[in-house]
């Protein structure tokens, strides 16, 4: 498949008005050897531009959209590479899924009761508003 021709804005802009002035899309398409669905496409966008249309993108905001996708991908990008760092040295993450054993996941229970937060008293709290929801969810 052939690469599509990429035209100059002025010379899109002098087409434009050719055909604005009276002439025909197919005569003006012949002419200068463009495709008469790429005229209507910039006559389309023209109009877009200066308000004439509003069914559609002006410029500025496909400018705004395709560097906002290009943006997503990055960031997307991203997330995959920090969920990949996040990985510990068995290949898993470093998320446990929550395995019921008193309202606290059991891979890091173990972990947890000799960690400085256990020291800190944090880990008692944390069990403690663990079994308090267990208990108030249970009751409703």
């Amino acid at each position: 498949m052939a690469k599509r021709p990429t035209y100059p804005p002025e010379f899109r802009r002098r087409i434009v008005e050719l055909v604005r002035s009276g002439r025909s899309v197919s005569s003006v398409a012949v002419e200068f050897q463009v495709v008469r669905q790429s005229i209507m496409n910039w006559i389309k966008q023209e109009d877009l531009d200066t308000g004439r249309r509003t069914d559609g993108l002006t410029s500025e905001e496909h400018q705004e959209l395709t560097q906002l996708r290009k943006r997503v991908k990055v960031l997307e990008e991203e997330k995959i590479i920090l969920k990949k760092a996040a990985a510990d040295s068995r290949g898993q993450r470093n998320t446990t899924p929550m395995t019921d054993i008193g309202g606290i996941a059991s891979g890091s229970y173990r972990t947890a009761r000799s960690s400085p937060i256990a020291e800190s008293g944090a880990l008692a709290t944390l069990e403690s508003w663990r079994l308090y929801q267990r208990h108030c969810t249970g009751l409703a």
